[in-house]
C-alpha cells in the first residue's frame, strides 16, 4: 500500500488522533491533505506548519483532485456527503487505526496505555521516560504532551508508544480503536462504564479489551492494579501473557512521602527503586507514574532512570494544569468527564490544599459535556464525586439532556447551577476569595471559561 498510494485525504482532521495520523502520514512522505466540520488551532495551525493542506467543511469539491487513498475519522457517519461521494466512486478508503498499524505499528514494538482514566497522562509520562532513556521513540498522544513539540512522531527506534482508546474504529467497524494496535507492552489503568453512545454496559467494554488481550503475545507483559475488579475479570476470560500489577506485595508499590503525592517512594517485589519528586500531585498521578515505570522496564529501562525521568516530568495540557494565578486564587484546567476522574483530581487538590495548611477552599467547576455526561448515564453518581469541593458550579449547557438542577438536593455541599457562561462567571469570581483553587473540569473548550475567569479575577 505504502509504494502505490502518493495522496492521502483524511476526513475530521482535526482530532487529536486524526491529526496525529496526518502527521505521522506527513512524515512517512505522504502528501496529506484533509477536511473538517471546524478547522481551528491549536491542531489547524500544527498541522499548516507541517504543510497540510486543510479544508473547511464537508464538501465534495474538496475531491475535486482526487485522493489515493481517504482515511475516514470516527466522527464520520453515513449520510455525511463525502462519506456518500466515496462510496458511490469506490474510492479506497480506511480507518485511522487500520492504516496505523499496516503502515507504522506492524513492525514495531507497541506500547499500548488503555483504561478508562489517565490514558494520556500516562502515555506521556512513558513517551518521556523511553526519550529520556535515549531510546526515541515514536508515539501517538491523543493530547499535548508538554515535555515534546509534537502530539506524534515516528521515532528512531522499534518502540511506539500509543494511547490506546476502547471508543468504536470507524462507521464500517464497530470494533474498538486499540483492537489494530497489536501491543507487546499493555498497560490497562482502570475499567469502568463509560461511552453510553455506543456501549450497552461493562460487559459491552470488557469483551472489546478481552479481544485486545487476546492480541498480546506470550512474550509480552500485560499492566494493571490489582484491585479493578472489572480488569481482573476481563483477565480471567483468558490470559496467556505475563502479568504485573500495582498495590500487590510481589509487585509495584507508592509509598507517600508528602500527602498530596508531590513526592513518594516506588517498590518492586518488595524492593525500593527509587524516590519520585516532581510537579505534579495526586494519587491518581502516582498511579500512572507506577504503570510507566513498569511499562518501560519492560522496554529495558532500568527503574531507578524512569524515576529520574518524572523529576522532569511536565504534566499533559489539561491535565490538572494551571492556567494562571490572580490575587491568590489559582484556576485549574482539567479534562475530567467521568464521575471516577472527577473524585480523583478534586482529592488530588484537595490534598494539596490540607496539606500546605492552606484557608483557602477547593471550588469545582464542571460542565458535563461528554456523550455518556449529556445522555445523563452518570447523573446518580455524580453528586458523590464532588464531595471533596467546598462550593460547586455546574453549567448546563444546551446538549445535556436532562436537568442539572435536580443535582442540587443530592450534593453534599452548596451547589449552583447556571445556564448562561457569563452569569456563571461572575458568580464564581463573586464566591471566590485568596487562597482559593478553581478547578475547571470538561472534555471540551467550555466557551474559554478558564481565560474568562482570570480577567474576571484580575478586576476584584
Amino acid at each position: 500500500m505504502t509504494n502505490k498510494i502518493q495522496h492521502i485525504h483524511i476526513l475530521g482532521i482535526c482530532g487529536t488522533f486524526m491529526g496525529g495520523i496526518a502527521a505521522l502520514a506527513k512524515e512517512l512522505g505522504f502528501r496529506v491533505t484533509g477536511c473538517d466540520a471546524q478547522v481551528y488551532p491549536p491542531m489547524s495551525t500544527q498541522l499548516e506548519e507541517l504543510g497540510i493542506e486543510l479544508m473547511q467543511g464537508y464538501k465534495t469539491e474538496h475531491f475535486d483532485d482526487e485522493p489515493d487513498l481517504v482515511i475516514v475519522g470516527n466522527a464520520m457517519s453515513r449520510g455525511n456527503v463525502m462519506v456518500e461521494y466515496i462510496l458511490d466512486r469506490n474510492i479506497p478508503y480506511i480507518s485511522g487505526p487500520q492504516w496505523l498499524l499496516e503502515n507504522v505499528l506492524k513492525n514495531c514494538w507497541v506500547l499500548a496505555v488503555s483504561g478508562t482514566h489517565g490514558k494520556t497522562t500516562t502515555s506521556s509520562m512513558l513517551t518521556w521516560i523511553l526519550e529520556y532513556a535515549q531510546l526515541s521513540p515514536g508515539f501517538l498522544i491523543g493530547g499535548v504532551p508538554q515535555n515534546f513539540n509534537c502530539s506524534a512522531r515516528l521515532g528512531n527506534t522499534p518502540f511506539f508508544v500509543i494511547e490506546a482508546d476502547e471508543y468504536d474504529t470507524a462507521f464500517f467497524d464497530k470494533r474498538s480503536k486499540f483492537v489494530h494496535y497489536r501491543p507487546r507492552t499493555l498497560v490497562i489503568n482502570n475499567l469502568e462504564f463509560d461511552h453510553g453512545d455506543i456501549f450497552n454496559n461493562l460487559s459491552d467494554i470488557q469483551r472489546q479489551f478481552h479481544h485486545l488481550i487476546r492480541m498480546v503475545p506470550s512474550n509480552g507483559l500485560i499492566l494493571s492494579p490489582k484491585n479493578e475488579f472489572a480488569i481482573n475479570e476481563t483477565l480471567a476470560m483468558g490470559c496467556w501473557t505475563p502479568t504485573e500489577q500495582s498495590d500487590s506485595d510481589k509487585g509495584w508499590q507508592a509509598n507517600k512521602v508528602v500527602a498530596d503525592g508531590s513526592e513518594f517512594i516506588v517498590t518492586f517485589n518488595g524492593k525500593e527503586q527509587g524516590t519520585v519528586k516532581w510537579g505534579l500531585i495526586g494519587d491518581f498521578n502516582i498511579d500512572n507514574a507506577l504503570m510507566a515505570i513498569a511499562a518501560a522496564r519492560h522496554a529495558g529501562v532500568p527503574s531507578h532512570i524512569a524515576i529520574e525521568a518524572l523529576a522532569e516530568f511536565i504534566n499533559t495540557k489539561r491535565r490538572l494544569e494551571l492556567r494562571g494565578t490572580v490575587n491568590q486564587i489559582k484556576v485549574y484546567d482539567d479534562f475530567a468527564h467521568h464521575p471516577t476522574a472527577i473524585a480523583k483530581t478534586l482529592a488530588g487538590v484537595r490534598a494539596q490544599v490540607d496539606g500546605n495548611n492552606s484557608p483557602g477552599r477547593v471550588i469545582a467547576v464542571l460542565e458535563p459535556r461528554s456523550n455518556t455526561m449529556k445522555s445523563g448515564v452518570h447523573k446518580d453518581t455524580l453528586p458523590g464525586s464532588l464531595a471533596q469541593a467546598d462550593q460547586v458550579f455546574l453549567f448546563q449547557g444546551e446538549q445535556v439532556k436532562w436537568s442539572v438542577s435536580d443535582l442540587i438536593n443530592n450534593c453534599q455541599q452548596p451547589c449552583i447551577v447556571e445556564d448562561d457562561i457569563n452569569q456563571l462567571v461572575n458568580k464564581i469570581t463573586d464566591y471566590a476569595q485568596a487562597g482559593d483553587s478553581i478547578v475547571v473540569m470538561s472534555n471540551g473548550s467550555f466557551s474559554s471559561i478558564h481565560e474568562k475567569l482570570l480577567q474576571r479575577l484580575d478586576l476584584k
